[in-house]
């Protein structure tokens, strides 16, 4: 069986969060639950375990590949088009997650 591999990994760029929340909740004055930071441009949108999902919403406006989430303690990401998990365990160097 080949190994998975992600095509888009060109995407993640040295990017710094837009905001301290999700933009767009912040914008309505509505609440999230988990933070992604869309590794292109920095945009910064809540999880799909949040009402809103603007994470998701922005990479299928954008197409935007990869985000990444920044909750303390967590180094990992993923790219929407290949369906992967990513380590970013090393953020200069992010990889395909090992299952």
């Amino acid at each position: 069986m080949a190994e998975a591999s992600c095509g888009h990994l060109d995407h993640v760029h040295h990017v710094k969060p837009k905001t301290d929340g999700c933009e767009e909740c912040l914008k309505m004055g509505d609440s999230w639950v988990h933070l992604r930071l869309c590794m292109e441009c920095g945009h910064v949108g809540c999880c799909d375990s949040s009402k809103n999902k603007h994470g998701t919403k922005h990479f299928h406006h954008t197409k935007h590949p990869i985000m990444r989430s920044i909750e303390p303690e967590e180094d990992w990401g993923w790219c929407f088009v290949d369906e992967l998990m990513l380590d970013f365990t090393d953020p200069a160097h992010p990889e395909v997650a090992s299952e």
